[in-house]
């Protein structure tokens, strides 16, 4: 395979994860997926973002989120997200230093 044809076969398989999580599962929260596989659909933005800055295209967290998410953080929130129980919290705490470090979780 060569290289072209590689790199549009893994975008293809991002935007099927990506419509995956948004239109095909969106009940599924965030801190479930972190809790359980050490990533979610913001770190899916923030690597996004990174990614973009590396090709010097400047983007912040809110315009990464709003790329990957389809609108902005705020609205996806409000139609989807639930109200994590103490214990998704506590769970996410480990799993976010783990995965991620000490930086700003929301």
């Amino acid at each position: 395979m060569d290289e072209q044809t590689r790199i549009e076969i893994e975008a293809a398989a991002f935007r099927r994860l990506q419509k995956h999580l948004m239109e095909d599962r969106p009940e599924v929260q965030n801190i479930d997926m972190m809790n359980l596989a050490g990533f979610c659909r913001n770190c899916l933005s923030r690597w996004y973002q990174e990614a973009a800055s590396e090709r010097g295209i400047e983007m912040d967290k809110a315009a990464g989120r709003e790329a990957f998410y389809g609108m902005p953080y705020d609205d996806w929130r409000a139609q989807n997200q639930t109200e994590a129980s103490p214990d998704k919290q506590a769970a996410f705490e480990v799993a976010f230093r783990e995965n991620v470090g000490e930086a700003d979780k929301d």
